[in-house]
């Protein structure tokens, strides 16, 4: 019976193991900016914006899947390939491009953690816990477990709280859920006309795409399966891989887009903050559902919060290919450092959703680099051999970077509206 027992877990572990990779991208992916980005969309515009999330994911799909099979053949991560077939500049810029990104990100998303946890105490303790307390649990809580913890502790500890912050959403969805043929309206493509006080949707289009087209989650995926020893017999498991974690991606993203157009467009109430989905939906969905949503998005600040904060010493290791050792003290202290900023919005009171939102617009502005650096490796026979990218993969490339020079435009465009 222990034997049976013990040959089970392995069993489920090994099964586990195969979409680790997957995980850890949703878990980089799905985090409060794309709660921020996809509820303020669902808030201000309904579901009539579904159709950039369902355009972004599909491009994000075609990406991982072509990043991957660049790794799977050539055994270089995309850091070494832009290093030695591009230019050191290049693998630099996207080092500093990245951390940028990041830097604003770990603000944002522990700025909305501690300002949602802030409004859910409100209902057990009079006048709530000051969100800077939230915020210092949650980041020590987050180090302790990096301090402490091997990367593949990491990713089976982000498997669990991705998986807790999928079912929030996803029960959530059944609970608010607009209209049917309201989300069916959302797959056809159209710009809103901008809300009498609010700034244009082009910034929120932007953002919208720039937290699920994000660079660095192609980027980090070439790391991820370099270290999972994948070669090009996984090719099927690759792209099995690259399915789950994007079908999630949609799933999540547009079951939040449905709970607030379900609830607050439908009342006409805008959204500036995301704590303010606590206090509006308290009232009209109650407090089970509402405080389904809080734990939901709890676990995605938590969750792109471990990549967050290790995406700047993996890029290092990636560029200088050595080993990932995050015990080392030079990296302890660059993910202590890049922890910390997570205090900044609870501190001097920034509003986070601003912080999020022109964070994922300039995520967006630095896709076209991503697109075009691939288009060029794949595109190399003596790189790529009999798997050098085919017509039908350049046509879709070409529309790729299509889409990537107008986001990149758009949010462009959003932050000098927001900024004016």
């Amino acid at each position: 019976m222990e034997h049976q027992k013990e040959n089970w877990r392995a069993k489920f572990s090994a099964y586990i193991a195969l979409f680790l990779p997957g995980i850890f991208l949703l878990g980089l992916n799905i985090g409060t900016g794309s709660v921020t980005s996809t509820a303020k969309a669902g808030a201000d515009y309904g579901m009539s914006l579904l159709w950039t999330i369902l355009a972004s994911c599909l491009t994000t799909y075609f990406m991982i899947n072509l990043y991957g099979r660049y790794t799977l053949v050539t055994g270089e991560t995309a850091l070494q390939a832009f290093k030695k077939h591009i230019h050191p500049a290049v693998g630099i810029f996207f080092i500093i491009a990245l951390t940028v990104g990041v830097c604003g990100s770990v603000m944002g998303v522990m700025g909305i953690v501690a300002d949602i946890c802030h409004e859910w105490s409100k209902t057990m303790v009079e006048g709530g816990i000051s969100p800077v307390y939230f915020a210092l649990f949650f980041i020590i809580l987050v180090y302790f477990i990096f301090w402490n913890g091997k990367t593949q502790f990491f990713e089976r500890a982000l498997a669990v709280i991705v998986a807790i912050m999928s079912a929030s959403f996803l029960l959530n969805f059944f609970i608010m859920m607009p209209p049917p043929i309201e989300i069916l309206k959302g797959f056809i493509p159209n710009v809103p006309q901008t809300i009498s006080g609010e700034k244009s949707p082009l910034l929120i289009i932007a953002s919208l795409i720039g937290t699920t087209v994000f660079s660095g989650l192609f980027i980090i995926r070439t790391t991820l399966v370099k270290e999972a020893g994948w070669t090009l017999s996984d090719l099927k498991k690759q792209r099995n891989d690259a399915l789950f974690s994007v079908t999630l991606m949609f799933l999540i993203s547009g079951s939040i887009m449905a709970a607030a157009a379900g609830t607050l467009y439908v009342e006409g109430i805008q959204l500036s903050r995301a704590s303010q989905m606590i206090e509006l939906l308290q009232p009209l969905v109650g407090s089970f559902a509402t405080s389904i949503f809080a734990v939901g998005i709890v676990s995605a600040g938590v969750s792109s919060q471990f990549p967050n904060i290790l995406m700047l010493p993996w890029l290092i290791c990636d560029y200088n290919e050595t080993e990932r050792d995050m015990s080392l003290p030079k990296y302890r202290l660059i993910v202590f450092l890049i922890s910390i900023l997570g205090l900044v919005v609870p501190i001097f009171d920034a509003q986070p959703v601003f912080v999020m939102i022109i964070s994922q617009a300039l995520n967006a502005i630095i896709l076209p680099l991503t697109v075009l650096g691939i288009f060029y490796l794949v595109n190399r026979k003596d790189l790529m051999g009999t798997y050098k990218a085919n017509i039908k993969s350049n046509i879709i490339l070409s529309l790729i970077l299509i889409f990537a020079i107008f986001t990149s435009v758009t949010g462009i465009k959003g932050v000098i509206e927001l900024i004016n």
